[in-house]
Protein backbone atom coordinates (compact mmCIF):
# COMPACT_ATOMS: atom_id res chain seq x y z
CA UNK A 1 0.00 0.00 0.00
CA UNK A 2 1.80 3.36 -1.15
CA UNK A 3 1.63 5.93 1.54
CA UNK A 4 1.24 9.52 0.78
CA UNK A 5 0.01 12.89 2.15
CA UNK A 6 -2.68 15.80 1.34
CA UNK A 7 -1.51 18.86 1.00
CA UNK A 8 -3.09 21.02 3.95
CA UNK A 9 -3.92 24.29 2.06
CA UNK A 10 -6.42 25.60 3.99
CA UNK A 11 -4.59 25.75 6.70
CA UNK A 12 -1.01 27.46 5.24
CA UNK A 13 0.42 30.39 3.67
CA UNK A 14 0.14 29.81 0.27
CA UNK A 15 3.65 31.29 -1.03
CA UNK A 16 6.05 29.43 -3.08
CA UNK A 17 8.53 28.97 -0.31
CA UNK A 18 5.53 27.35 1.76
CA UNK A 19 4.99 24.73 -0.68
CA UNK A 20 8.55 24.13 -1.26
CA UNK A 21 9.41 23.39 2.01
CA UNK A 22 6.50 21.27 2.42
CA UNK A 23 6.42 19.16 -0.86
CA UNK A 24 10.65 18.15 0.06
CA UNK A 25 10.05 17.55 3.79
CA UNK A 26 7.06 14.80 2.63
CA UNK A 27 9.60 13.43 0.07
CA UNK A 28 12.35 13.11 2.49
CA UNK A 29 10.29 11.30 5.36
CA UNK A 30 9.63 8.21 2.75
CA UNK A 31 6.23 9.50 1.26
CA UNK A 32 5.32 8.41 -1.76
CA UNK A 33 2.60 10.62 -3.65
CA UNK A 34 1.34 14.22 -3.02
CA UNK A 35 -2.41 14.80 -3.05
CA UNK A 36 -4.56 18.34 -3.43
CA UNK A 37 -7.69 19.03 -3.43
CA UNK A 38 -10.06 21.50 -6.13
CA UNK A 39 -11.87 24.53 -5.71
CA UNK A 40 -12.34 26.99 -8.32
CA UNK A 41 -14.20 29.84 -6.11
CA UNK A 42 -15.60 29.72 -2.66
CA UNK A 43 -19.20 31.05 -2.22
CA UNK A 44 -19.85 34.25 0.05
CA UNK A 45 -22.09 33.16 2.96
CA UNK A 46 -23.28 37.03 3.40
CA UNK A 47 -24.93 36.65 -0.02
CA UNK A 48 -26.10 33.25 -0.20
CA UNK A 49 -28.25 33.13 2.74
CA UNK A 50 -27.87 29.46 5.05
CA UNK A 51 -24.56 28.41 3.00
CA UNK A 52 -23.48 25.24 4.49
CA UNK A 53 -21.08 23.81 2.52
CA UNK A 54 -17.00 22.89 4.31
CA UNK A 55 -15.46 26.05 2.30
CA UNK A 56 -16.49 29.60 1.66
CA UNK A 57 -15.07 32.28 -0.24
CA UNK A 58 -12.32 33.04 2.52
CA UNK A 59 -10.85 29.39 2.51
CA UNK A 60 -8.00 29.46 0.74
CA UNK A 61 -7.30 26.98 -2.23
CA UNK A 62 -4.45 26.74 -4.66
CA UNK A 63 -5.23 25.69 -8.54
CA UNK A 64 -4.19 21.86 -8.49
CA UNK A 65 -2.77 22.05 -11.85
CA UNK A 66 -0.75 24.97 -11.68
CA UNK A 67 0.35 23.88 -8.10
CA UNK A 68 1.46 20.52 -9.33
CA UNK A 69 3.35 22.06 -12.40
CA UNK A 70 5.44 24.13 -9.97
CA UNK A 71 5.88 20.82 -8.06
CA UNK A 72 6.76 19.00 -10.14
CA UNK A 73 10.19 20.80 -10.74
CA UNK A 74 11.14 20.31 -7.24
CA UNK A 75 10.12 16.32 -6.15
CA UNK A 76 9.81 12.59 -7.82
CA UNK A 77 6.57 12.42 -5.46
CA UNK A 78 3.87 11.34 -7.61
CA UNK A 79 1.25 13.98 -8.47
CA UNK A 80 -2.65 13.19 -7.37
CA UNK A 81 -5.17 15.65 -7.76
CA UNK A 82 -8.04 14.43 -5.36
CA UNK A 83 -10.18 15.33 -7.19
CA UNK A 84 -10.49 18.17 -9.58
CA UNK A 85 -14.04 18.92 -10.61
CA UNK A 86 -14.04 17.99 -13.82
CA UNK A 87 -17.73 19.22 -15.26
CA UNK A 88 -17.50 22.64 -14.20
CA UNK A 89 -14.11 22.53 -16.66
CA UNK A 90 -13.85 22.56 -20.53
CA UNK A 91 -12.75 19.25 -21.25
CA UNK A 92 -10.19 19.79 -24.28
CA UNK A 93 -8.49 22.40 -21.98
CA UNK A 94 -8.62 19.78 -18.63
CA UNK A 95 -6.52 17.53 -21.06
CA UNK A 96 -4.10 19.94 -22.17
CA UNK A 97 -3.10 20.82 -18.39
CA UNK A 98 -2.85 17.46 -17.60
CA UNK A 99 -1.01 16.36 -20.37
CA UNK A 100 1.61 19.29 -19.11
CA UNK A 101 1.54 18.19 -15.80
CA UNK A 102 2.38 14.55 -16.90
CA UNK A 103 5.07 15.73 -19.31
CA UNK A 104 7.09 17.92 -16.70
CA UNK A 105 6.80 14.91 -14.08
CA UNK A 106 7.91 12.20 -16.32
CA UNK A 107 4.48 10.54 -15.75
CA UNK A 108 4.16 10.54 -12.29
CA UNK A 109 0.01 11.89 -12.65
CA UNK A 110 -2.74 10.58 -11.27
CA UNK A 111 -6.03 12.95 -12.33
CA UNK A 112 -8.55 11.91 -9.72
CA UNK A 113 -12.02 13.93 -10.63
CA UNK A 114 -15.46 13.82 -9.62
CA UNK A 115 -18.65 16.21 -10.04
CA UNK A 116 -18.45 18.16 -7.04
CA UNK A 117 -21.23 19.89 -4.82
CA UNK A 118 -21.02 23.41 -4.99
CA UNK A 119 -23.95 24.80 -7.51
CA UNK A 120 -22.35 28.54 -6.83
CA UNK A 121 -19.15 28.05 -8.35
CA UNK A 122 -20.56 25.96 -11.62
CA UNK A 123 -22.84 28.65 -11.93
CA UNK A 124 -19.86 31.12 -12.12
CA UNK A 125 -17.91 28.59 -14.58
CA UNK A 126 -20.58 28.54 -16.79
CA UNK A 127 -21.66 24.82 -16.59
CA UNK A 128 -24.92 23.26 -15.42
CA UNK A 129 -24.85 22.00 -12.08
CA UNK A 130 -27.62 19.68 -13.15
CA UNK A 131 -26.24 17.25 -15.71
CA UNK A 132 -22.57 17.11 -14.05
CA UNK A 133 -22.95 13.12 -13.56
CA UNK A 134 -23.64 12.84 -16.93
CA UNK A 135 -21.37 15.04 -18.24
CA UNK A 136 -18.35 13.27 -16.27
CA UNK A 137 -19.11 9.91 -18.03
CA UNK A 138 -18.91 11.50 -21.37
CA UNK A 139 -15.46 13.58 -20.26
CA UNK A 140 -13.65 10.45 -19.34
CA UNK A 141 -14.28 8.92 -22.37
CA UNK A 142 -12.81 11.92 -24.19
CA UNK A 143 -9.78 12.95 -22.12
CA UNK A 144 -9.19 9.35 -23.03
CA UNK A 145 -8.94 9.96 -26.63
CA UNK A 146 -7.07 13.04 -26.71
CA UNK A 147 -4.33 11.53 -24.69
CA UNK A 148 -4.09 8.54 -27.00
CA UNK A 149 -5.01 9.91 -30.61
CA UNK A 150 -3.43 12.57 -33.06
CA UNK A 151 -6.71 13.25 -34.53
CA UNK A 152 -9.64 13.31 -32.78
CA UNK A 153 -13.43 13.66 -33.82
CA UNK A 154 -16.64 13.89 -31.34
CA UNK A 155 -19.51 14.97 -31.47
CA UNK A 156 -21.47 13.92 -28.08
CA UNK A 157 -23.84 15.68 -25.77
CA UNK A 158 -21.47 17.89 -23.74
CA UNK A 159 -18.53 18.20 -26.14
CA UNK A 160 -17.99 18.23 -29.82
CA UNK A 161 -14.36 18.00 -31.34
CA UNK A 162 -14.14 18.50 -34.89
CA UNK A 163 -10.20 16.87 -36.51
CA UNK A 164 -8.15 17.83 -33.71
CA UNK A 165 -5.73 16.81 -31.42
CA UNK A 166 -2.70 17.43 -28.51
CA UNK A 167 0.77 17.88 -28.90
CA UNK A 168 2.80 16.83 -27.58
CA UNK A 169 0.68 13.74 -26.03
CA UNK A 170 1.57 12.73 -22.24
CA UNK A 171 3.75 10.26 -21.40
CA UNK A 172 0.94 7.93 -19.98
CA UNK A 173 -1.25 7.22 -22.80
CA UNK A 174 -3.38 7.66 -21.28
CA UNK A 175 -2.96 9.40 -17.84
CA UNK A 176 -4.55 7.11 -14.57
CA UNK A 177 -8.14 8.83 -13.69
CA UNK A 178 -9.35 8.31 -10.31
CA UNK A 179 -13.02 9.03 -9.22
CA UNK A 180 -14.60 10.14 -6.35
CA UNK A 181 -18.01 9.93 -5.20
CA UNK A 182 -20.63 8.86 -2.50
CA UNK A 183 -23.38 7.89 -4.15
CA UNK A 184 -24.67 4.33 -5.73
CA UNK A 185 -24.77 6.06 -8.99
CA UNK A 186 -21.09 7.37 -8.43
CA UNK A 187 -20.10 3.82 -7.17
CA UNK A 188 -21.49 2.20 -10.47
CA UNK A 189 -19.57 4.56 -12.62
CA UNK A 190 -16.48 4.00 -11.11
CA UNK A 191 -16.93 0.30 -11.55
CA UNK A 192 -17.55 1.04 -15.19
CA UNK A 193 -15.13 3.38 -15.85
CA UNK A 194 -12.00 4.37 -13.54
CA UNK A 195 -8.75 3.40 -13.28
CA UNK A 196 -8.91 3.86 -9.29
CA UNK A 197 -11.72 5.45 -6.54
CA UNK A 198 -11.49 7.48 -3.13
CA UNK A 199 -13.77 6.18 -0.92
CA UNK A 200 -15.65 9.30 1.50
CA UNK A 201 -16.84 6.24 3.74
CA UNK A 202 -15.05 4.74 6.76
CA UNK A 203 -13.89 1.27 7.15
CA UNK A 204 -17.08 -1.26 7.48
CA UNK A 205 -20.26 -1.37 6.28
CA UNK A 206 -20.92 1.17 4.05
CA UNK A 207 -17.26 0.50 2.48
CA UNK A 208 -18.06 -2.43 2.16
CA UNK A 209 -21.45 -1.92 0.24
CA UNK A 210 -19.73 0.60 -1.86
CA UNK A 211 -16.93 -2.38 -3.16
CA UNK A 212 -19.66 -4.91 -4.18
CA UNK A 213 -21.22 -2.26 -6.10
CA UNK A 214 -17.92 -1.14 -7.92
CA UNK A 215 -17.17 -5.11 -8.45
CA UNK A 216 -20.04 -5.51 -9.62
CA UNK A 217 -20.46 -2.66 -12.24
CA UNK A 218 -17.15 -3.85 -13.26
CA UNK A 219 -18.00 -7.47 -13.96
CA UNK A 220 -21.04 -6.58 -16.07
CA UNK A 221 -18.61 -3.93 -18.01
CA UNK A 222 -16.20 -7.08 -18.77
CA UNK A 223 -13.44 -5.64 -16.35
CA UNK A 224 -11.51 -6.60 -13.73
CA UNK A 225 -12.57 -5.35 -10.47
CA UNK A 226 -8.93 -6.33 -8.54
CA UNK A 227 -7.53 -3.96 -11.75
CA UNK A 228 -9.19 -0.99 -10.10
CA UNK A 229 -7.25 1.01 -7.44
CA UNK A 230 -8.47 2.28 -3.70
CA UNK A 231 -6.84 5.33 -2.38
CA UNK A 232 -8.25 5.99 1.25
CA UNK A 233 -7.16 8.75 3.63
CA UNK A 234 -6.67 8.16 7.53
CA UNK A 235 -7.12 12.43 9.24
CA UNK A 236 -4.92 12.77 12.25
CA UNK A 237 -7.02 14.80 13.94
CA UNK A 238 -6.33 13.31 17.99
CA UNK A 239 -5.06 9.94 16.88
CA UNK A 240 -1.94 9.19 18.17
CA UNK A 241 0.78 6.33 16.48
CA UNK A 242 -1.31 3.36 17.31
CA UNK A 243 -5.05 4.63 15.50
CA UNK A 244 -2.56 5.73 12.36
CA UNK A 245 -1.31 1.84 12.40
CA UNK A 246 -4.51 0.06 13.48
CA UNK A 247 -6.03 2.50 10.24
CA UNK A 248 -3.52 1.75 7.79
CA UNK A 249 -3.92 -1.68 8.40
CA UNK A 250 -7.35 -2.05 8.58
CA UNK A 251 -7.28 0.19 5.11
CA UNK A 252 -4.85 -2.69 3.29
CA UNK A 253 -6.86 -5.51 4.71
CA UNK A 254 -9.61 -3.57 3.10
CA UNK A 255 -7.60 -3.72 -0.34
CA UNK A 256 -6.81 -0.26 -0.83
CA UNK A 257 -3.55 -0.07 -3.19
CA UNK A 258 -2.93 3.92 -1.66
CA UNK A 259 -3.12 5.96 1.42
CA UNK A 260 -3.39 9.09 2.16
CA UNK A 261 -2.50 11.56 5.73
CA UNK A 262 -4.59 14.03 6.09
CA UNK A 263 -3.30 16.75 8.78
CA UNK A 264 -6.51 18.96 7.99
CA UNK A 265 -8.67 19.86 10.39
CA UNK A 266 -6.48 18.78 13.69
CA UNK A 267 -5.57 21.84 15.33
CA UNK A 268 -2.04 22.43 13.32
CA UNK A 269 -1.33 26.27 12.87
CA UNK A 270 1.99 26.35 11.43
CA UNK A 271 4.16 24.69 8.53
CA UNK A 272 6.26 23.36 11.32
CA UNK A 273 3.12 21.61 12.94
CA UNK A 274 1.80 19.90 10.32
CA UNK A 275 5.63 18.10 8.96
CA UNK A 276 6.22 17.45 12.89
CA UNK A 277 2.77 15.18 12.70
CA UNK A 278 3.76 13.96 9.17
CA UNK A 279 7.28 12.98 10.96
CA UNK A 280 5.28 11.35 13.73
CA UNK A 281 3.29 9.83 11.65
CA UNK A 282 6.17 8.38 9.23
CA UNK A 283 7.94 7.05 11.80
CA UNK A 284 5.12 5.19 13.46
CA UNK A 285 4.63 3.52 9.68
CA UNK A 286 8.12 3.01 9.64
CA UNK A 287 8.89 4.86 6.44
CA UNK A 288 12.09 4.39 4.86
CA UNK A 289 12.75 8.42 5.50
CA UNK A 290 11.46 8.45 9.27
CA UNK A 291 14.58 7.47 11.15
Amino acid sequence: MQMGVIYPQTELPSDPDTVRAYVRRVEDLGYRHLAIYDHVLGADPAVHAGWKGPYDVDTTFHEPLVFHGFVAAITKLELVTGIIVAPQRQTALLAKQATEVDILSRGRFRLGIGIGWNAVEYEALGQDFSTRGEREEEQVEVLRRLWTERSVTHDGKFDRITGAGLAPLPVQRPIPIWLGGVSPVAYRRMGRLADGWFPRVGLGPELDAARSTIAEAAAEAGRDPAAIGMEARVSLGASDAEDVIRSAEGWREAGATHLSVDTMGSGLTTLDAHLDALAKTAEALQLPGSA
